[in-house]
């Protein structure tokens, strides 16, 4: 629907906020590249050999099973039939979008509405979505903290503080959402009710330590990869040294202002591995070499997304001659729909 004139709808604003976001990843990188110079970057991209690939391929692989449990654990428990063949194959379709297209995130909002569509349940869905990404987030943040509270790195003198204030800000939430009255008509009410009964059958209980499981492991996947990108790009330093540096970099990703996961974790990691001594153009090369590596690893939805493009081309050739046969005109499958 057109806007009308002097609406004030937030929808022209988010959408700058996309453009600028996006176009803020890439001028970050573009500036990386610019002040750091090409050649170790391009350098580091040739020496992606067929062992790598294999590596990456393999990691991605478990990552990706590993997401699609996950959801179908937080599914399921919402309500939400969600067979595992088909969260594998939507999850490594999702992982395709989201290297490929702006903001990271559109492959997960394509999946979480198609499912919704298939289910015949599109609230349920998106939230089971929604509450599946946030648990690998939280999840994400603590393995993040105990691995750089053991570790070194640039931010260790840093983290104690951090966490107490994290811990505290955590607590005054949770003492924030219990003061709030969750009983009565309220939008706020309803609201508060739905996602602590969300929480409880989604994320608690008998499903909990497999969210707690496949998130683990989703993130050992990613560092494994950030670390290979590293030995790619020529950094020989210790993995102990390398792992809370690949980290920070992985962490960064989660800002906004990104171009399908470029900006904010090449930034990030020519920071970290300035800091650690092993050089900024060091980290650059392997924040980009770990870009290539998860867009090879994420080529198998690229399959996903052609085969289910072309089933449904099948299909609504088939209805068409059906239809046809039958002596009517060639309709789509909406406009019957839509003439009952």
């Amino acid at each position: 629907m057109p806007q009308a004139a002097g609406d004030t709808s937030p929808a022209p604003a988010r959408r700058v906020w996309a453009w600028l976001s996006n176009l803020g990843g890439v001028a970050l990188v573009a500036a990386l590249l610019w002040g750091l110079g090409t050649g170790p970057v391009l350098a580091a991209l040739r020496r992606i050999d067929a062992p790598t690939v294999v590596a990456a391929l393999l990691l991605g692989a478990v990552a990706t099973v590993c997401c699609a449990w996950r959801w179908r654990l937080v599914a399921e428990g919402l309500g939400v039939r969600l067979p595992l063949g088909t969260a594998v194959a939507d999850c490594y379709r999702s992982v395709f979008l989201n290297a490929t297209l702006p903001g990271g995130v559109l492959g997960d909002v394509h999946r979480a509405v198609r499912h919704g569509r298939d289910a015949g349940d599109v609230g349920r869905a998106v939230r089971a979505v929604v509450w599946e990404r946030g648990a690998g987030q939280v999840v994400q943040v603590a393995v993040a903290a105990v691995i750089l509270l053991a570790l070194p790195s640039p931010v260790r003198p840093y983290l104690p503080a951090a966490v107490g204030l994290a811990v505290a800000a955590a607590l005054a939430l949770v003492l924030l959402v219990r003061a709030l009255p969750r009983s009565g008509p309220s939008r706020r009410a309803r609201a508060l009710r739905a996602a602590a009964s969300d929480v409880r059958a989604g994320l608690l209980g008998r499903r909990a330590p497999g969210v707690l499981l496949a998130s683990v492991v989703v993130v050992l996947c990613h560092l494994a990869t950030f670390v290979l990108a590293a030995r790619v790009a020529g950094a020989a330093a210790p993995v102990t040294h390398l792992v809370p540096l690949t980290l920070l970099a992985l962490l960064a990703m989660a800002l906004p202002a990104n171009m399908a996961g470029f900006g904010p974790r090449e930034g990030t990691a020519a920071w970290a591995f300035g800091a650690a001594g092993l050089g900024a153009a060091q980290g650059v090369s392997t924040a980009l070499v770990y870009g290539a590596l998860v867009l090879l690893a994420a080529l198998p939805g690229a399959a996903v997304l052609l085969l289910r493009r072309g089933t449904s081309s099948r299909r609504e050739r088939s209805t068409a001659r059906t239809v046809n046969q039958g002596g009517s005109a060639a309709v789509t499958a909406a406009g019957l729909a839509g003439g009952v």
